[in-house]
């Protein structure tokens, strides 16, 4: 059974870093890609960052890139996602995801597995 546990979120001021991490468990992700998708209240999920497990290459969304860094820890099944700079708007509920592939990674559709998500609140 699969399991994507995050942790690492809280409350941090603008500005501030928060690193988030992803546990994954219940299978081997060889091949699969690793999302981070957020959401924030009243607004749809959106995606933020992916990482494909093999190869290492990463995906951000525009509004991010720069600030926020995925990485991924094979021999941990960890996957992490350092955000810094933080803004009021970074607000959300952060989710991990895993799909199998490469195609439409910002898609939340396509992911099969998700975490129960955890909360980064920054204050201004």
């Amino acid at each position: 059974q699969v399991q994507l546990v995050e942790s690492g979120g809280g409350l941090v001021q603008a500005g501030g870093s928060r690193r988030l991490s992803c546990a994954a468990s219940g299978r081997t992700f060889s091949g699969y890609t690793m999302g981070w998708f957020r959401q924030a209240p009243g607004k749809e999920r959106e995606f933020v960052a992916a990482i494909r497990w093999n190869s290492g290459s990463t995906f951000y969304e525009d509004p991010v890139k720069g600030r926020v860094t995925i990485s991924r820890d094979n021999a941990k099944n960890t996957v992490y996602l350092q955000m810094n700079n933080l803004k009021p708007e970074d607000t959300a509920v952060y989710y991990c995801a895993a799909k199998l592939g490469i195609a439409t990674i910002p898609a939340s559709v396509a992911y099969d597995y998700w975490g129960q998500g955890t909360q980064v609140t920054v204050s201004s």
